[in-house]
């Protein structure tokens, strides 16, 4: 991608972060999630996807602005679940096409976020830019067990159970050797690791694709393992 060819503006995480719409629904979305059992996807969640999906595109080079958009599709990803969880990808992506635009970004930049809010659930997404590609490994590798939220309901739901026997989840990016890896620490008195790969190996399979947009490599290493 050309971004020369891009028109930008200067607004930035710190004024998506202050927009009251932006922080209703992603409040709301986290509630309603909660309703029907699933775990975090609050501040804690985007927070952390928004800064590891910066990280990824900062560690490689890329350009400042596409840092800085990555941070933000990382901020704004989930909104979508406000309206359902089926399908929130894209309608997070919709409703981030009139926020945005309203906040001030550019059509360039708007198009940029929105394909990559559109395109993170590993169901239907693919790594259209790489904006999206550093939203998709962000956000798929936000595995631990302060993403639970009823830890007596681990014997019964096997995602609670997987995240809860994560104490230690860390995204690595090596620059000159074009490796991306997830390092996990999984406590196997809670969970075994096959539970992981039961629910998530869809996801490892999108961030393998992610990550080869990105000229990389993507690995999983578990205690200490390397798997993938």
């Amino acid at each position: 991608m050309n971004t020369k060819e891009l028109t930008f503006s200067n607004v930035m995480l710190k004024d998506v972060k202050a927009n009251q719409e932006v922080n209703s629904f992603i409040q709301a979305a986290n509630d309603y999630l909660g309703a029907i059992g699933y775990t975090e996807h609050g501040y804690r969640h985007v927070s952390m996807v928004s800064s590891m999906a910066e990280s990824i595109l900062s560690t490689l080079g890329y350009p400042k602005r596409l840092q800085e958009l990555a941070a933000i599709a990382g901020y704004i990803h989930d909104i979508g679940n406000v309206i359902n969880r089926q399908d929130h990808g894209q309608s997070a992506g919709l409703m981030a096409l009139h926020l945005l635009r309203k906040i001030g970004f550019t059509a360039d930049e708007v198009a940029l976020i929105v394909s990559a809010v559109g395109n993170h659930e590993e169901e239907i997404g693919e790594p259209v830019n790489s904006v999206a590609a550093a939203l998709m490994i962000a956000d798929k590798s936000d595995v631990h067990k302060t993403r639970v939220r009823n830890i007596n309901m681990i014997s019964a739901d096997i995602h609670d159970r997987v995240n809860y026997a994560v104490d230690r989840s860390f995204l690595q990016i090596d620059k000159d050797k074009k490796n991306i890896s997830l390092n996990l620490n999984i406590d196997t008195k809670i969970a075994q690791v096959i539970e992981y790969f039961e629910i998530f190996m869809s996801r490892m399979t999108m961030c393998r694709v992610a990550a080869r947009f990105l000229n990389c490599k993507f690995e999983l290493i578990i205690n200490e393992r390397k798997l993938l």
